[in-house]
């Protein structure tokens, strides 16, 4: 991958954008646009300065779970 990622167990990889950060003072909410659709992740705010992360940086959304939970 172009931005520094070698290898990973996880294999829902989303390539985005990152447009907004909403960054409190232990946790944050990053909005990614992964082809027009939108992925937010909150992780922590240390995190965001550790990475360096801005809008505009092109990003990887890795996505490990096992589950997945759907609601109507």
């Amino acid at each position: 991958m172009a931005i520094g990622i070698e290898k990973l167990s996880a294999r829902n990889q989303l390539k985005g954008t990152v447009t907004a950060i909403d960054k409190g003072q232990v946790s944050a909410k990053v909005k990614i646009d992964v082809g027009g659709v939108f992925v937010t992740s909150s992780i922590r705010a240390e995190s965001v300065d550790d990475l360096g992360l801005a809008v505009g940086d092109e990003v990887v959304a890795i996505i490990k779970s096992s589950d997945v939970m759907i609601g109507k």
